[in-house]
């Protein structure tokens, strides 16, 4: 097949069956570009041809589906050498039928924690971190605490079911920062949990970490994603036009707020839930609630349009921070 990299990308509607914490995963035929990896579902787009229309047609081919319910749910533009590609990936909220592999291909059930050990093409690897987003986003006070006390406070969470973590420690300087960051990282690995650094992007793979947290400076900084799609890209924002850059870069998550006052920011005036709900309406990206949650907001972030909820004293202080972890991860 001749090279398609300096022309206009292959759009391929992508179909995401998810039934609780499961999702429907197929494999590519061996001859084909990517061949032997697990995908997601779905297609090329015929030329002029709504992406809706193609989901539907290739998810009733591909699995023998019939698809009732969909909405958009992200996209992703990647550039492989051969070719460039954008998926156009859609959420399947009703369908008709037995998802199977209709065309003899290998597909099956998997769950979300299940999916980075797979083997699936570069381009799909912003699709998984989207789909393993935990509900709660940790962010470290070890100035505060004190290092020895937040290591250990830290672990309990870990252990009680702390999955995302990100270290913002913006008075320690590099060289303590860097040391942290090494410990952490480690300790992440141990709990199966993903650590994000709230510093430049060069510090992240030497201090094994997962990927970086951009303070809105940076965001605004940056014309283009800082790291590879091998990490994640978090950003901190205030308002439509930080979310609109997050979006335009290719953030896998985003903080908004503050919701709420916050003894961290007293001086900032807060959102509300009324305007962080219009902020989140439409976003492309999964947006975490922060500013002055407690594990009691879950719910209302939830409805709000939320992935979860970010938190710093609202976890560290809580009477009963192991509880308060699991309360967020089990829901």
């Amino acid at each position: 097949m001749p090279s398609t990299a300096a022309s206009s990308p292959v759009h391929v509607a992508v179909g995401l069956l998810l039934d609780r914490d499961q999702v429907f995963i197929t494999r590519r035929a061996a001859n084909t570009h990517q061949g032997g990896k697990w995908e997601f579902p779905g297609g090329k787009l015929d030329d002029n041809e709504p992406v809706e229309t193609a989901l539907k047609r290739e998810l009733l081919e591909e699995l023998g589906i019939e698809v009732r319910k969909a909405r958009p749910w992200m996209q992703v533009r990647h550039r492989y050498p051969d070719r460039e590609v954008l998926l156009d990936v859609w959420h399947i909220t009703a369908w008709d039928g037995t998802p199977h592999g209709r065309e003899g291909q290998e597909a099956r059930w998997a769950s979300v924690r299940e999916l980075p050990k797979l083997d699936f093409p570069e381009a799909d690897l912003p699709i998984l971190r989207r789909l393993w987003l935990p509900l709660l986003y940790l962010i470290s006070d070890a100035a505060r605490l004190g290092r020895d006390e937040f290591l250990q406070r830290l672990e309990q969470a870990l252990k009680a079911g702390g999955r995302l973590v990100q270290l913002r420690e913006p008075g320690m300087p590099v060289p303590e920062f860097r040391a942290l960051a090494i410990e952490v990282a480690g300790l992440c690995r141990r709990h199966d949990a993903r650590l994000l650094l709230n510093a430049d992007p060069s510090l992240v793979e030497g201090c094994g970490a997962d990927g970086v947290h951009l303070n809105s400076h940076r965001l605004m900084a940056l014309k283009e994603r800082p790291l590879s799609q091998r990490f994640f890209v978090g950003a901190s924002c205030h308002d439509a036009r930080e979310l609109a850059q997050a979006v335009a870069i290719g953030a896998d998550l985003a903080v908004l707020g503050p919701v709420a006052r916050t003894a961290s920011h007293p001086q900032a005036a807060p959102l509300g839930w009324e305007r962080f709900t219009e902020l989140c309406r439409g976003e492309r990206l999964p947006v975490y609630a922060l500013g002055g949650m407690q594990p009691a907001d879950l719910a209302a972030a939830r409805q709000a349009g939320a992935r979860g909820v970010a938190m710093i004293r609202g976890i560290w202080d809580a009477a009963n921070m192991e509880q308060a972890v699991a309360a967020c991860a089990d829901s």
